[in-house]
């Protein structure tokens, strides 16, 4: 009896033990998809702290941050401080468990290449290049506001796109730092 049941453990574990070993790489890595969508939802996120940081700014300088006559103005420290806490917010998640707040319900984590965690000089390099296609909005005095949305468009398509060819489905921003984006089973 007791043979019996050590049998029917140790099945199970042999069972899970073959199934590790048969995982391929589109079992490991994200696929771009899950991983658009999991953007998507930290674009929620995102938006919700900028309101948040514009509504407190808004209440510190008594609703002097955006001035018009004729034309808005806005106080030069507002749009890096909104940066600096858009940046915050995604260095702190992937320092701290790896993943966003986007992340978690599609199960993906940020993991350097031997799947442990990443170090802070992988999460702001990782930071600096995904962000870099927003240096494009600057054009906007030369092409339009148009044009620069478009460039900024077309660079990030570029920079996810390239996880569509990459053997691991990295982006630009992930083969930068010496990240990638796995599957949490």
């Amino acid at each position: 009896m007791l043979a019996v049941r050590l049998a029917s453990c140790k099945r199970p574990v042999a069972e899970a033990a073959q199934s590790m070993s048969s995982t391929t790489a589109s079992d490991v890595y994200c696929p771009l998809w899950r991983r658009l969508m999991a953007l998507l939802y930290d674009l929620l996120a995102v938006v919700a702290i900028v309101m948040v940081v514009g509504y407190v700014c808004q209440r510190v300088t008594g609703g002097t941050l955006v001035t018009t006559d004729g034309h808005a103005h806005i106080a030069w420290w507002y749009q890096p401080l909104q940066a600096l806490v858009v940046s915050a917010y995604f260095l702190a998640s992937w320092l701290r468990g790896g993943q966003t707040l986007g992340m978690r319900p599609w199960r993906i984590r940020v993991t350097n290449a031997d799947g442990q965690r990443i170090s802070a000089v992988q999460a702001i390099v990782r930071l600096v290049v995904a962000a870099a296609p927003m240096l494009l909005l600057g054009l906007a005095p030369v092409i339009g506001a148009r044009g620069a949305t478009w460039a900024v468009l077309v660079a990030w398509i570029a920079w996810f796109g390239f996880a569509a060819a990459d053997s691991r489905k990295r982006a630009l921003h992930d083969v930068a730092a010496g990240t990638e984006l796995r599957r949490i089973a």
